[in-house]
């Protein structure tokens, strides 16, 4: 009786113990946590500015479907709006308009352009992706379908009233 009694104090302080060093020992950042932290403080200074466009307002300089093709509006925000393309129902490109007020080094990759559609600085962008400054506008035609070339996206830029947007502030 008094052996099994011994047992259980031994038992009982043993994990007393146990559970006093686990709690107390510090652990060293992993490299995974020292990632987090960085990732947090970078999205800190990417939120959208106060004073960029609604998305709802950018809709409105977006071309009509003509031709075949369907625009269907995909997404809407502060700052940023975008339609899918469709023809035969098939997604051929996606259309955006973003507000580079939240991005100002977005407008930077204009600064050197050589390539003008309807006036405004373009730029390509890899094989699939044609987009002008327009203002402090971006306006971005992105070839979902291989058939989609880049004359294809230069027209559809085109279709856009990119005047009217160059004059919205």
């Amino acid at each position: 009786m008094i052996l099994s009694r011994s047992r259980r104090i031994l038992a009982g302080l043993l994990l007393s113990v146990l559970l006093l060093t686990t709690a107390c020992a510090t652990k060293a950042p992993s490299r995974f946590d020292q990632v987090q932290q960085e990732s947090t403080k970078q999205k800190s200074g990417q939120a959208v500015a106060k004073n960029a466009t609604q998305g709802s307002t950018l809709n409105a300089f977006f071309p009509e479907g003509e031709d075949g093709y369907e625009r269907v509006y995909t997404q809407e925000k502060k700052g940023f709006a975008e339609a899918n393309l469709k023809k035969d129902g098939k997604v051929v490109a996606q259309l955006a308009i973003s507000d580079t007020t939240s991005t100002p080094t977005v407008a930077s990759k204009y600064a050197n352009s050589t390539k003008k559609i309807d006036g405004y600085p373009a730029v390509e962008q890899g094989k699939t992706q044609t987009s002008v400054l327009v203002g402090k506008y971006q306006v971005k035609v992105i070839s979902k379908d291989p058939l989609f070339n880049a004359s294809d996206r230069e027209d559809w830029i085109e279709k856009f009233d990119l005047d009217d947007l160059a004059q919205l502030k």
